[in-house]
């Protein structure tokens, strides 16, 4: 079998990098892992990109600038950060609305509300999975062929060119020749052996959000046969998520946006970080791995009736008892341990004016670790509880790439035809931490560079 672009993977950097070669004449070929009901990986579970913009639309609010984009970026990666890369990514990120609209996909109206994104994130209408469909339907109708089922075994690779691919469907191995070949299939996230490497016994406590299929056999492949390696080993996009969720593929319902409007304790009993640092968006990210580092990696999300209807629900109710004795009695935890935590929180909170929209001034004196923001007393019963544990998105171990998203070897060579876009890529922008929709718009931004190059280089 031959094409001229192979593109390994299903999800939005891989049909990003599908169609935008395909625009430019060349032979297009997709190879998706997972059949054709759970294509397209972790994006068909989202629900945003953020953009820059400077005018206001139906779509988005006000102006999200450049530089205040890349400061939101350095702020929740810590100063870890590839800035040359990031600020091409920003940028391409303002041409990402109407470029995705030609592609068939379609946009809600801007939201409101405690998650604060309707200045910097435009929301897809239906979701992922919508998304993904427009995706395929308009491959289909400019000539991109797609292979499902499809597990890529191995690649042939003589002096830093791509020859081959060895292609497994239907229990055969299929050879593939191309011209080109983009690597857009995410990393190990579905691979708690993998994980154990660096976690040990705490993976097996690990919710998985996102699709099975993403076990990081080609990165791990890659990686083998001498290309450059980027981020961090052990690091990861991770979530609390209920701890009810179901092991694989829950999607994003299973995240709980409750941690900033009540107090979260470990096994103990114990409060272990600032609930409220910054706004949701901005800090929900660092949840995953806060919970990962806890006794048995769980935690629970206390809230009194006050506070009930300032987030979104969980899919799960939640855990209700009349006191706070009571409540920890049902979770399972000492009973006098979280009385006290909650005893000395509501000492500690100072009056302000409470305000979710803003980063207020209600917060705690003399508390270790403090509560910086949206400190209200946790007094009105009855209470209720939702059990959190990690639930992970993706991870951050890639494949080096160049700002034409070409892959670089462990020499420093950079490859002639082999290119890598979207999870597989992730660490060469983010070691650690994330920003709400930020996944989809590095994937679709560097997926285009991808296909473009690759189709303009053949």
């Amino acid at each position: 079998m031959e094409t001229e672009v192979l593109v390994v993977g299903g999800g939005n950097a891989a049909m990003a990098a599908a169609l935008s070669a395909r625009d430019r004449g060349a032979k297009v070929l997709v190879i998706e892992r997972a059949p054709h009901f759970y294509r397209g990986g972790n994006s068909r579970l989202t629900r945003d990109y953020r953009c820059m913009h400077l005018e206001e639309s139906e779509y988005m609010q006000g102006q999200y600038t450049e530089e205040e984009f890349m400061d939101d970026l350095k702020r929740v990666a810590g100063g870890e950060i590839n800035e040359s890369l990031a600020r091409l990514i920003v940028r391409k990120s303002a041409e990402l609305p109407d470029w995705l609209e030609s592609q068939g996909i379609r946009w809600q109206p801007t939201l409101s509300g405690t998650l604060h994104l309707g200045r910097t994130n435009i929301f897809q209408l239906g979701g992922g999975k919508a998304v993904m469909n427009s995706y395929y339907q308009t491959a289909k109708k400019k000539g991109v062929e797609v292979l499902y089922d499809a597990k890529l075994e191995d690649v042939v690779i003589e002096n830093n060119e791509f020859k081959a691919a060895k292609v497994l469907i239907d229990n055969k191995v299929v050879i593939i020749k191309a011209k080109a070949i983009i690597f857009a299939c995410g990393g190990f996230e579905a691979n708690i052996e993998w994980h154990k490497r660096y976690w040990g016994e705490a993976a097996d406590n690990f919710i998985i959000r996102g699709t099975p299929y993403n076990t990081g056999n080609v990165l791990e492949m890659l990686l083998n046969k001498g290309a450059a390696q980027v981020g961090e080993k052990d690091a990861f996009h991770a979530v609390a998520v209920d701890g009810r969720a179901p092991k694989f593929d829950g999607g994003i319902v299973t995240r709980l946006d409750s941690v900033p409007f009540g107090i979260v304790v470990n096994k103990n009993g114990q409060r272990f970080y600032d609930e409220g640092e910054d706004f949701w968006p901005k800090r929900y990210a660092i949840w995953g791995g806060l919970i990962a580092r806890q006794p048995d990696q769980v935690a629970y999300s206390i809230i009194d009736s006050e506070a009930r209807m300032r987030f979104l629900p969980s899919v799960w109710k939640p855990v209700e008892a009349p006191t706070i004795k009571e409540l920890a009695g049902k979770l399972g935890l000492n009973p006098e341990a979280v009385e006290k935590t909650v005893k000395d929180f509501n000492n500690a909170c100072r009056p302000g004016n409470f305000n979710p929209a803003e980063l207020d001034d209600c917060k705690t004196e003399g508390l270790t670790p403090q509560k910086s923001h949206w400190a209200l007393k946790i007094e009105k019963g009855p209470f209720y509880a939702y059990p959190l544990k990690t639930g992970i998105t993706f991870t951050y171990l890639a494949v080096k790439v160049t700002e034409e998203a070409r892959m670089v070897m462990d020499d420093g060579s950079v490859t002639k035809n082999m290119f890598a876009c979207g999870e597989i890529a992730a660490g060469n922008v983010l070691r650690r931490g994330y920003l709400a929709g930020f996944g989809l718009t590095m994937g679709a931004s560097m997926g285009r560079i991808a296909g473009e190059v690759a189709a303009n280089a053949i």
